[in-house]
């Protein structure tokens, strides 16, 4: 057997070519009937939101203390096992595509969680490295917010930031999903990475065996049993590391071909398996046939490659006759699936572009709402709507052409992350602000508890209602703070005020005993009798004057018992032979009495402004009349018009002495 042996390796040596052009037809076929991945398009994660929204610069100090809790070293601890890739493996555009459309960032915190824990039960550890990603990063960058808004809120609130720690029963039981995860997935890494490499020695063993049965010292019979024996245990050794599969397949199929070479003295063997191996080859031709029939194109391509695996792996070499032949029907089959399915394409390709300059023209609108949004809380929630719309609308638009999907991707993230940017700037702006309102109020609240049980109220009182005025004024400040602070304000108000509305009610009382007694001294006026003796009679009246001030103030709503006094006054002055000045002089007298007693300078002012305007009138309408003479110099002094002007000017200037007179008293009671 073995002399056998060593003349055949001659010949094994000379058909080594012959071999290479059979392992080329069969090697080449599936590498060109695979399919390139699309890349994928995917949702905005939760780091580009993290972008979107810059902190503001602290302390390296505040970093480090406040981030302490977000960096959590539940989800950091494990170390990541190197992915494997099995030569099994297989993805479909599909899949990716479906991975790219999950958009994520729409989900609260507990549904994230949710959702984690969803795809830990029901899918295989392998396939969840994207959307975990994914989830992880938009639940800390929701975190991540959070904190900074209780970290804002704690120094607010006049905390250390050396103090601040924050976390939530969300964020530790998210931690504890993840840390189970990088386990699970470690593990399996670790585990099929040991399982390749077995089964890669497992093959390796079954080739140093093939390559054996060129030198066994048996009986042919034996050697073909062994051969076969080979053969199934390479079906089933498993899969292997990807990027050892082709020189392993290859050197396998190399020498398969040398034994069935080797099997040249014993036809019977070689030819019952060549015919075996035609039968399974024509099977697959005719099935290949059945697919370019197939309406669903993706659907036969997608069997095809199955095919192709099929001829490549499961089946050995036929006949030397009837190679190329039966390759050539395979390869024309193939070509029909092919050709139609680069035509399903070039039609997919042309919906691309339609959806390529859909999304553009979305994009450009999200562009538009960030440069037109007004600068206001309905603004901002108004744009939030909107862009959510825009947003729905992209993600439902479907796919773009392979070659534009990574641009179309960025130029949307980039619009949607300047989006974010400047609404969580407008609303970060607003929370400051709010802080430094709350601060606003706080010190008006201060003014209020200090001044509240003051008995100043002619000072206080103004003070009061401006703080009131200008609490009004300032604007929104936290939520949380908004009725705690605005109780307390309004009870050092409302403590003030009821003290004055008190003092009030006991001065109303007073007042209308004033009235009352006002009222009968008015009556037994009216029956006041002068004496005849006129500078009795002034004396007498100016007493009643005097009596009457001191009878005190009447309520506001009673005042129309002053001009009652001033009418019974008029009536006891003109049964008096009194000059217009004096009886004015006397009633202006008791006028500012009046205006006096109530303790309003205000109209005190407005009454002297009034005297004051009209001393320039008379003065104005005197200088006038004197102008006026000018024209009557040559006219009699007794002419009707001179004399007419005579009268008028003495009149003024009478008149204007009395204005002069009202201002001198005018101006000594309000000093």
């Amino acid at each position: 057997m073995s002399d056998e042996n060593s003349n055949k390796a001659e010949e094994i040596e000379k058909t080594s070519e012959e071999n290479k052009k059979a392992e080329n037809l069969v090697t080449e076929t599936p590498s060109e009937t695979e399919v390139e991945a699309t890349p994928s398009e995917a949702p905005i994660t939760a780091s580009e939101k993290k972008e979107e929204t810059p902190k503001e610069a602290v302390d390296p100090s505040e970093t480090d203390t406040a981030t302490t809790e977000v960096t959590d070293t539940s989800e950091e601890t494990i170390e990541d096992e190197e992915e494997v890739a099995s030569s099994d493996d297989e993805e479909s555009d599909d899949d990716i595509e479906e991975k790219a459309q999950k958009d994520y960032h729409t989900l609260t915190p507990k549904q994230l969680i949710t959702e984690l824990e969803t795809l830990l039960k029901t899918k295989s550890i392998q396939e969840l490295k994207h959307d975990v990603e994914e989830i992880r990063t938009e639940f800390n960058a929701k975190f991540q917010d959070e904190l900074e808004h209780k970290k804002e809120e704690f120094l607010a609130e006049g905390g250390n930031i050396i103090d601040f720690h924050y976390s939530t029963p969300d964020k530790k039981t998210f931690n504890s999903l993840y840390f189970d995860y990088k386990e699970k997935r470690n593990s399996h890494y670790k585990n099929l990475k040991m399982d390749l490499q077995a089964n890669l020695d497992k093959r390796n063993e079954l080739i140093e065996e093939l390559k054996g049965l060129l030198n066994a010292e048996e009986n042919i019979n034996t050697t073909y049993k062994h051969f076969k024996e080979i053969q199934e245990k390479w079906h089933v050794a498993g899969a292997i590391p990807r990027d050892k599969y082709n020189i392993v397949w290859n050197t396998y199929h190399h020498h398969v071909e040398n034994f069935y070479d080797f099997l040249h003295l014993n036809r019977e063997f070689r030819d019952l398996d060549f015919k075996h191996n035609l039968e399974q080859k024509l099977k697959l031709i005719v099935r290949a046939n059945e697919l370019a029939q197939e309406a669903d194109v993706n659907k036969a391509f997608r069997e095809l490659q199955m095919l192709h695996k099929m001829w490549k792996e499961d089946i050995g070499p036929v006949a030397k006759e009837y190679r190329d032949d039966v390759w050539d029907k395979f390869s024309e089959a193939t070509k029909v699936i092919h050709d139609k399915r680069f035509e399903l394409l070039k039609e997919e390709e042309a919906s691309y572009d339609k959806n390529y300059e859909a999304k553009k023209e979305l994009i450009a609108k999200i562009k538009e709402v960030v440069s037109t949004t007004k600068p206001s809380h309905q603004g901002w929630q108004n744009a939030i709507k909107k862009v959510q719309e825009l947003r729905d609308a992209y993600f439902e638009t479907g796919k773009v052409p392979r070659a534009k999907n990574k641009e179309i991707w960025n130029e949307f993230k980039e619009a949607t992350r300047l989006f974010n940017h400047e609404k969580n700037s407008f609303y970060k702006n607003q929370k400051k602000e709010q802080y430094t309102n709350l601060e606003k109020k706080r010190e008006l609240i201060k003014i209020a508890e200090e001044n509240k049980d003051s008995d100043d109220f002619e000072t206080v009182t103004p003070l009061m209602k401006k703080i009131q005025n200008d609490w009004r004024k300032i604007g929104h400040v936290p939520r949380k703070d908004s009725d705690k602070i605005w109780k307390k304000f309004k009870a050092s108000c409302n403590h003030y005020f009821d003290r004055i509305n008190a003092q009030k009610n006991e001065a109303n009382k007073e007042e209308m005993a004033n009235y009352d007694t006002k009222k009968a001294f008015l009556e037994n006026l009216s029956s006041f009798e002068l004496t005849g003796d006129h500078k009795t009679d002034i004396t007498n009246i100016k007493g009643k004057i005097s009596e009457w001030k001191e009878l005190g103030r009447v309520p506001y709503n009673k005042k129309s018992i002053e001009q009652d006094f001033n009418k019974a006054l008029d009536g006891l002055f003109g049964k008096l032979d009194l000059g217009k000045k004096e009886s004015e002089l006397i009633k202006f007298e008791n006028k500012l009495n009046s205006m006096v007693s109530q303790e309003d300078d205000r109209k005190l002012q407005n009454e002297q402004f009034f005297i004051s305007k009209k001393i320039e009138e008379s003065k104005n309408e005197i200088r006038q009349l004197e102008n006026n003479l000018g024209f009557f110099q040559n006219v009699d002094s007794n002419n009707p018009l001179v004399k007419d002007v005579h009268t008028n000017i003495a009149r003024h200037k009478e008149q204007l002495e009395v204005w002069k007179a009202k201002l001198s008293k005018i101006r000594a009671a309000r000093q």
